[in-house]
């Protein structure tokens, strides 16, 4: 599987702004991808004002990763904030091809920016099940919670988009390494690049690691979009042969 990650800056509350920024660089991927990852609120930055900028399923943020999905022949994954049934969601949505949406709804909604006073959290992981991939997308705060990003599913890839900020880095980096080696899958993390409306400046770092923790996609800060082939079988044969998922502790994620 081959996955682009766009690494960019964001433009405060102004999705169309946005929208024009990542067409450019996604129409500037001359080589085939299966799945493009833009990172999280891609369209806003981490607003916790969520009526400036919500947008409803059929709105003009969807639409265009529809169009774009259409038209590189790849999903298109990122977080947006959705307005549904009266309450805000920071919803991963990841859009197939052929215009199916499958969606996850953060669920560890970052406290310290008072994010789980302004959106509801989700209950459910997603796993996707993609060009003979099986696929766990989450978003930011989620990846400091190793319980709800257990391979219990047996998943190949592990997907976390996010607006992380720079005095965190070294936890970023850790916990995305922790996640690839615990899991015996590969992991890929979508950062931001500049400074948001409240002075916080995000570093990138997005980055690729494999089924045994080693970067096949190096984090850096500058703007682009990072292409990597995923090889699936080798994963598994390592998988095997080493059997480390076997010895895993069976549990149940409550409410």
């Amino acid at each position: 599987m081959k996955v682009s990650l766009i690494q960019t800056s964001l433009i405060w509350e102004n999705a169309e702004a946005n929208r024009n920024n990542f067409e450019k660089l996604i129409n500037g991927i001359t080589e085939s991808a299966d799945v493009i990852v833009l990172p999280e609120m891609f369209a806003t930055g981490f607003t916790m004002e969520p009526s400036v900028g919500a947008e409803t399923m059929d709105g003009l943020t969807v639409n265009w990763m529809k169009k774009m999905a259409v038209v590189k022949d790849c999903a298109v994954t990122g977080s947006l904030v959705i307005v549904e049934h009266g309450n805000y969601y920071n919803r991963l949505l990841f859009v197939l091809p052929d215009g199916e949406i499958k969606y996850y709804d953060k669920r560890h909604l970052f406290s310290l920016a008072g994010e789980d006073k302004a959106y509801a959290a989700g209950t459910e992981r997603l796993i996707v099940e993609y060009r003979g991939w099986k696929i766990c997308p989450l978003v930011c705060y989620d990846l400091r919670f190793p319980v709800f990003s257990r391979n219990t599913e047996a998943f190949d890839l592990l997907l976390y988009v996010a607006n992380w900020p720079t005095p965190r880095l070294a936890a970023w980096d850790a916990l995305l390494k922790a996640r690839a080696i615990e899991n015996m899958c590969y992991v890929a993390g979508v950062n931001r690049i500049g400074k948001d409306n409240n002075g916080h400046e995000y570093p990138g770092h997005s980055q690729v690691l494999d089924y045994l923790g080693a970067n096949t996609v190096p984090p850096s800060s500058i703007e682009g979009v990072f292409t990597v082939t995923m090889d699936k079988q080798s994963m598994l044969e390592t998988r095997k042969k080493l059997g480390f998922l076997n010895d895993r502790d069976h549990f149940t994620v409550l409410g």
